[in-house]
C-alpha cells in the first residue's frame, strides 16, 4: 500500500443498534437480528468484530474497538465477546435509539478524546461479508483513501430495485487506491427511481460501511447537522465511565434529535466541501434485510430451498423454511417464507417478506410481547424459558450461570414457587437464607423481599411457578443488583 504509514491508527466502529422488525419473529426487539447465528456458526455481530480485527496490517496500528450499543442490549455484547479471543473493546451505551448519525458521533467524541485522531472503519452490526480477503483488500484501500480526509463509502453492484438502500453515482475515472468521486447519492429512492438506477448500470448500492478520519466526520456532522453535533456534545460531556462502559449524561441525549449518517452528512455532502468517495466492495456483502435477503444469501438445496433445523419439504422450491422449536413440513409450495419459533409462526410471500414490519407494528399497537420478547429471554446472570400460562399462572424454566445471582427483589401482585432441577440453589428471604439441593422447593410470598443466587461452579436449574392476579416483568421492586439495573 502506498503511504500506508500514513494511516497511523485504525479504530473500528460497530453500530450495533436495530429494532429487530425485519426479521420477525426470529428477530425480536430485546434480541434483534445482530445476535442471531443466521448466516454461519457465529452471530452476525462476532462475525462484524472478527472482520474488523482482520484488518491488522504492520503497517497501520488497529486500536480496539468501540461498540456503540443500546443499554438494554450491554449484556448481550459483552456474553457474546466473551465467546470471541483476544478482542478488546469500548462499549459506548445510549439510552434511547437515535439512529447512526448520533452513534458515530458518539464513537467520533470518544475516538478524539484522548487527543488521537485515527481512521475509523464504521460498520452496522448486523451484516454478512461472504469473502473475507476481498473484504479487507478493499478496507485496505479506503484506509488510505480516507487519509486525505475523504470520506469513503463502500459500494455494492445491486442484484436488484430496492427501496431500502441509498444510491451511489459514482465518475469513471479511478483513483490511486480504487476511489471513485461521488457524482450523486439518494438515500431511499422509490421503486420506479430505483429500476431506473438499475437499469442505468451506473449506480451502487450504499452498504453502510464508512471509513473516515474522526475529525472529518466531527467537522462534517457540525457543519452540515449541527443539532446532532451540539446535542451529542453536550451528552458526551457529562459521560460516565462505568467499568466496561461509557453512558452519556441521559436526559441531555434523549434530547438529541435521531437520524441516519445518510440523511444528516452523506446526502448533504455534495453541496459542501467534503469530499465523498466510493470504493467498490464485491466480497459477497448483504446486509440481510429482509426474508428474501437471507434466502438469496444462504447456500440452496437442488430445488432452491433453504432449510435450517427439522423441516420435511414435498414439491416445494424456491423456499425458506426455518424451524426452531417443532418439525415443520410443508408440500405443494414455491417462493414461501415459514419461519417458526416457540410462540410464533410467519408465513408469507417470499418476494413480500419485508412487508412482516407491518406485522410487528399490529403487535405493538396491541401490545403483544411476541413483538419483544422471546419466550427464552437472556439475562446478565443467565436466562428463563417461559414453559406455560393460564389465568393467574405462569410457569417459567430458570438458568442462573455459576457465580450468578437474581437482584434483591420483590414482587407486589405474584407469588413464586421454585423447585430446584439440577445444582444448588442459594436463597435469600424475608432475612433469612436456605440452601436448597435437587428436587427440593420453597415459597416466596407477595411482597416479600427475596434473591436467588448460585454459588457453585455448575450451572442452576429452577422451576418457578408464579401464582397471582398479574403476572407481567414490570412487576418487580429491585433492591440491590449486581448489574446495575
Amino acid at each position: 500500500m502506498k503511504n500506508a504509514n500514513k494511516a497511523n491508527q485504525v479504530t473500528p466502529v460497530i453500530i450495533c443498534g436495530g429494532s429487530g422488525t425485519r426479521l420477525w419473529p426470529l428477530s425480536r426487539t430485546a434480541f434483534p437480528k445482530q445476535f442471531l447465528a443466521l448466516s454461519g456458526k457465529t452471530t452476525l455481530f462476532q462475525q462484524a468484530v472478527n472482520r474488523l480485527q482482520q484488518l491488522k496490517s504492520p503497517s497501520f496500528k488497529l486500536n480496539e474497538s468501540l461498540i456503540v450499543t443500546n443499554e438494554d442490549h450491554r449484556f448481550l455484547v459483552l456474553d457474546q465477546l466473551r465467546e470471541m479471543k483476544n478482542v478488546k473493546a469500548k462499549l459506548l451505551l445510549e439510552p434511547s435509539a437515535k439512529n447512526t448519525a448520533p452513534a458515530l458521533t458518539f464513537a467520533a467524541l470518544e475516538a478524539t478524546s484522548s487527543g488521537q485522531d485515527p481512521i475509523l472503519v464504521v460498520t452496522p452490526a448486523d451484516q454478512t461479508v461472504l469473502k473475507q480477503d476481498a473484504f479487507t483488500k478493499s478496507m485496505h484501500y479506503a484506509i488510505q483513501a480516507a487519509v486525505e480526509n475523504s470520506i469513503i463509502i463502500l459500494g455494492v453492484k445491486p442484484s436488484r430495485p430496492d427501496i431500502g438502500f441509498g444510491y451511489i453515482l459514482k465518475n469513471e475515472s479511478k483513483g490511486s487506491y480504487e476511489e471513485y468521486k461521488v457524482l450523486n447519492f439518494t438515500e431511499k429512492p422509490d421503486i420506479t427511481t430505483a429500476k431506473d438506477y438499475i437499469n442505468s448500470g451506473d449506480y451502487f448500492w450504499n452498504s453502510g460501511i464508512f471509513i473516515l478520519r474522526a475529525s472529518v466526520w466531527l467537522e462534517a456532522i457540525k457543519s452540515l447537522s449541527p443539532e446532532i453535533f451540539e446535542a451529542t456534545k453536550k451528552a458526551f460531556d457529562q459521560k460516565i465511565n462505568d467499568h466496561d462502559f461509557i453512558r452519556p449524561g441521559e436526559e441531555l441525549f434523549n434530547k438529541i434529535p435521531s437520524n441516519s449518517i445518510d440523511y444528516a452528512v452523506i446526502e448533504r455532502c455534495l453541496n459542501s466541501n467534503i469530499n465523498l468517495k466510493m470504493i467498490e466492495l464485491d466480497a459477497g456483502w448483504s446486509d440481510l434485510g429482509s426474508w428474501n435477503a437471507v434466502w438469496e444469501a444462504e447456500k440452496k438445496d437442488e430445488h432452491q430451498n433453504v432449510i435450517y433445523g427439522d423441516v420435511l419439504l414435498k414439491n416445494t422450491k424456491n423456499s425458506l423454511v426455518y424451524a426452531n422449536d417443532k418439525l415443520v413440513t410443508a408440500s405443494d409450495l414455491n417462493n414461501i417464507v415459514i419461519i417458526e419459533t416457540a410462540d410464533a409462526i410467519m408465513v408469507a410471500d417470499r418476494n413480500q417478506s419485508q412487508n412482516v414490519k407491518f406485522i410487528v407494528d399490529k403487535l405493538k399497537n396491541k401490545k403483544r410481547q411476541e413483538q419483544n420478547l422471546h419466550r427464552k429471554v437472556l439475562r446478565p446472570w443467565g436466562h428463563y424459558e417461559t414453559l406455560d400460562i393460564g389465568m393467574g399462572f405462569k410457569v417459567k424454566k430458570i438458568k442462573v450461570k455459576p457465580g450468578a445471582s437474581l437482584s434483591l427483589q420483590k414482587h407486589k401482585k405474584r407469588a413464586e414457587h421454585w423447585v430446584v432441577v439440577s445444582g444448588v440453589a442459594n436463597i435469600t428471604s424475608a432475612n433469612s437464607n436456605t440452601i436448597l439441593f435437587e428436587n427440593q422447593s420453597t415459597y416466596i410470598p407477595k411482597n416479600t423481599k427475596h434473591r436467588l443466587s448460585n454459588f457453585e461452579k455448575e450451572p442452576l436449574e429452577i422451576i418457578e411457578i408464579q401464582t397471582g392476579e398479574y403476572l407481567e416483568e414490570d412487576d418487580i421492586v429491585r433492591y440491590k443488583d449486581d448489574y446495575g439495573r
